[in-house]
């Protein structure tokens, strides 16, 4: 009973979290207004819009599906890389903003397809070393392929993103700010939708007994191939943006392994197959990264408090905190902070004896 209660307390928190903090962000501008500088933080939380739609692309993945994937950085990078030759106007294309968002979406979906078909049979480490192993080849093809990437220099100026006929530049940060908003908020709403279609009880059902789900008429093999199209859509989506926020591509290096396992803290953290635990795993993963840090940095500076010894800064700190926090959240609530109720459900059967097997020594007599 004490279990039942907890996993089904919160069907309503779990259904409206994620338009909660949606609607959240779209007020932080509007109490920059009345706040003092110091405390302003709309201007920080783009990175944060943008890793968002990259967690969702992971999310549908490894939280629906359950399949491991430590490359979602190679399917950034070939969308902002696709983005950039697109746009940027030492190329003959030159789409504009929407057209190379279209074309960085297609890409993502090819570089999936290419990917997941001769991946379709692994699982568990051995996916998860494949996929790591694809973005390693990503990132050292951008480097060599200085002909067309501009090798470590990166693809720059790119031009502004515009939204009917308004250009949304780093001059006009509120209209950058609620166009990136705008694109999260599409995401989630088709993400919620995946989750809920037919599609979606595949992908889940998959995740928790594969053979069980082919034993009922559904091809596995697909189902995957479909994940990986999905999140890889969704993965350079969000390099799209990434580089029409910064007005650049970036090096290749930026797109490392570090960032693949930046987007799987984002949604272990938040909490495997849940929408909102993904806004909130970024709200908590990144905004340590690119407000509390930032602010803390400022705050000691101005103070005469930070020297020149690297202990002193805040951000030479921050993978220790991360480190922690993952240790921490792994001990004490396996789930995330926002969960899936059928995740929860699962993870706290065993507790409430719901699941709980009997024993061999418990039949003797």
């Amino acid at each position: 009973m004490a279990a039942g209660a907890r996993t089904g307390a919160g069907p309503g928190l779990y259904t409206q979290a994620h338009w909660l903090i949606l609607g959240i962000a779209a007020l932080l501008p509007i109490a920059d207004l009345v706040l003092p500088q110091s405390l302003q933080v709309a201007g920080l939380v783009r990175p944060i819009l943008i890793f968002a739609v990259l967690g969702m692309g992971l999310n549908v993945v490894t939280g629906f599906t359950g399949l491991l994937n430590l490359g979602v950085a190679a399917f950034m990078a070939i969308g902002v890389y696709t983005y950039a030759i697109l746009t940027c106007d030492i190329y003959p294309f030159q789409w504009g903003f929407w057209g190379g968002l279209a074309g960085a979406m297609v890409s993502g979906m090819v570089a999936g397809l290419l990917l997941g078909l001769p991946t379709l049979r692994l699982r568990g480490d051995y996916l998860a070393i494949v996929t790591l192993g694809f973005g390693e080849m990503v990132q050292d093809s951008l480097k060599n392929l200085d002909a067309i990437t501009k090798g470590t220099q990166g693809i720059n100026p790119l031009p502004p993103p515009t939204f009917l006929g308004y250009a949304a530049s780093q001059e006009q940060p509120l209209r950058l700010y609620y166009l990136l908003l705008g694109i999260l908020a599409v995401v989630v709403l088709l993400t919620r939708n995946l989750e809920n279609s037919r599609a979606g009880r595949t992908f889940i059902s998959i995740r928790e007994d594969e053979l069980a789900a082919k034993c009922m008429g559904i091809n596995p093999m697909k189902a995957k191939l479909l994940a990986f199209v999905i999140g890889a859509c969704l993965c350079s989506t969000s390099g799209a943006l990434w580089g029409a926020n910064l007005g650049s591509s970036g090096e290749p290096g930026n797109y490392d392994f570090q960032l693949s396992v930046l987007a799987l803290c984002i949604v272990i953290v938040g909490g495997m197959g849940s929408v909102g635990g993904v806004l909130l795993g970024s709200v908590v993963m990144m905004g340590f990264n690119s407000i509390i840090l930032v602010k803390l940095t400022a705050f000691l500076t101005q103070r005469g408090l930070i020297g020149e010894s690297v202990f002193t800064s805040p951000a030479n700190w921050k993978y220790l905190v991360f480190g922690l926090a993952l240790i921490l959240m792994m001990r004490f609530r396996p789930e995330g902070l926002l969960p899936s109720r059928r995740v929860q459900s699962e993870l706290h059967e065993i507790d409430s004896g719901l699941s709980a097997k009997p024993r061999v020594e418990d039949a003797k007599p």
